[in-house]
């Protein structure tokens, strides 16, 4: 249940116009909905299609179709498919109390934005879900055939758009709701694939008379590995191991370490506990503080708030053996990641990159998680073996996994003209149009049903994948402007 304080927070966001939009958004941000964790909202929204009356269908994975006819006068005008993800990114500051599973995201209005308490917004994708939920919902809004299609899974493999059912949806139009600059129209993405590394490591005991301490880094922004790698934000799982390669020559031994968290996500936190010698602690401590010093030079204008400290802890476990922990720490150090190519096509497109997201070493088992994107298959295939090659050095097990295509750009799109020629009579100015380094389903759903027409929009979203999401109000009118416009002119069946 919500106390008084959160019921402000949700009744100011739910009073927002277009109100419509608004309240289906809170009402969604009630369901708690991890990627593969989505009985409760998969419920949620056949529901909200049988209560309306309305064609719905959960196919074999999850995905949910719901089926509106064209009101009148659209009648025999194309059959647009829109289409947004239910699945939403969990992040949370580590001072946040909240339970994904239980809460109801809380969220508030500050200015021009909609933000939450401490967590991820879900704004990613769960406006684009609002939208469609609204003229779903709607009997005064005129649209042509329409056909909702919320797919699940999006975040960690977009398994739903690749067990969507290919014989479910009649449209030829595709209008992708899951874009995050209103000014932006998407016509292409990056392909993407995750990496895992497992490898076993000897422990031994603690030393008699030594102690145990624990660097922590804190307060980096993250943000999505795709929208945001070429920020050159700083990956907190990179630097901390940047500090445990230089304190190679002084006796410290890794109890654990744990960093990170999604694949998708730029890692904002890290920690590790060491063993170390109780007369080693003060050239210990300079080592970090110089460090902490040389990367907060690094990284002044990009992260404000780095925070790196070390400090006293109790801890009983064992400790990797020093051979082990040198092969597994410098692997680390050498993974590639961040952008690893321009596209020499594309003007500020990032062609190629990786994102080291999750670290845990613990109890004698090494892991990591890590995710690849480009928009050439030969760029996915070359990066993968690049890291594949590091690991496989030490003697890890490498496996790749959740592969998904690129989408190419079609500039000769009819529904990119319609859509940029609505934009631009409404706004007063043309719409960026470009391809986008994130991954979008629109690839994998084109290969599903071929000759779809396809674009990808949506209102201002900043910084998706961490605590600091954040939608534009003013953005989610200019979006719903523009929408509803383009379905008023949406080409006739025939032509």
């Amino acid at each position: 249940m919500f106390n008084s304080v959160e019921t402000i927070f949700m009744n100011t966001v739910r009073n927002l116009e277009p109100k419509l939009i608004w309240n289906h958004f809170e009402a969604l941000n009630k369901i708690p909905r991890p990627s593969k964790k989505e009985e409760q909202v998969i419920e949620f929204m056949r529901q909200f299609g049988e209560s309306l009356g309305l064609d719905t269908t959960v196919d074999r994975v999850g995905n949910v179709i719901i089926k509106k006819p064209a009101t009148e006068g659209l009648t025999d005008r194309k059959t647009v498919i829109l289409q947004s993800h239910l699945d939403m990114v969990h992040q949370k500051n580590a001072d946040t109390i909240f339970d994904f599973n239980k809460e109801g995201i809380k969220s508030y209005v500050e200015g021009d934005w909609v933000r939450a308490e401490g967590t991820t917004l879900g704004a990613d994708n769960g406006l684009g879900v609002a939208t469609i939920m609204t003229l779903l919902s709607s009997d005064n809004i005129p649209h042509p055939p329409l056909e909702g299609l919320f797919t699940i899974d999006e975040e960690t493999g977009m398994t739903g758009a690749k067990g969507l059912d290919p014989t479910l949806l009649e449209g030829s139009i595709l209008l992708n709701l899951d874009s995050e600059d209103d000014d932006e129209l998407t016509i292409g993405c990056a392909g993407g694939v995750n990496t895992s590394v497992t490898r076993k490591y000897i422990t031994c005991d603690q030393d008699d008379g030594s102690v145990c301490y624990e660097i922590s880094i804190k307060g980096l922004k993250g943000g999505h590995s795709g929208v945001d790698i070429h920020l050159g934000r700083a990956n907190s799982n990179k630097l901390l191991v940047r500090i445990l390669y230089s304190l190679r020559n002084i006796d410290m031994k890794i109890g654990e370490f744990n960093g990170g968290s999604l694949r998708n996500a730029i890692p904002r936190e890290a920690t590790c506990i060491i063993n170390i010698q109780k007369n080693d602690l003060p050239k210990i401590e300079n080592r970090v503080n110089e460090l902490f010093e040389e990367i907060k030079s690094e990284y002044n204008s990009l992260e404000p708030g780095l925070n790196i400290t070390i400090s006293p802890i109790e801890f009983a476990g064992q400790v990797m053996d020093e051979i082990d922990q040198r092969l597994i720490i410098q692997s680390l150090y050498a993974m590639p990641n961040g952008v690893f190519r321009m596209s020499p096509d594309i003007e500020g497109l990032v062609e190629t990159s990786s994102n080291l997201a999750k670290v845990e070493i613990a109890k004698g088992q090494f892991s990591l998680t890590s995710l690849q994107r480009s928009s050439l298959e030969s760029g996915k295939v070359d990066i993968t073996n690049a890291i594949r090659s590091t690991f496989e050095l030490i003697g890890a097990e490498v496996s790749h996994d959740s592969d998904y295509p690129g989408w190419a750009p079609n500039p000769e799109s009819p529904i990119l003209k319609v859509v940029e020629d609505t934009y631009t009579e409404l706004f007063g100015e043309k719409p960026k149009v470009a391809a986008i380094h994130a991954g979008v389903e629109c690839g994998i759903i084109g290969e599903r049903y071929p000759g779809l027409d396809m674009v990808s929009m949506g209102p201002t979203i900043q910084h998706p994948h961490s605590p600091d999401e954040q939608v534009s109000i003013s953005s989610v009118n200019k979006f719903w402007k523009l929408l509803q416009t383009v379905l008023l002119r949406i080409p006739l069946a025939e032509s």
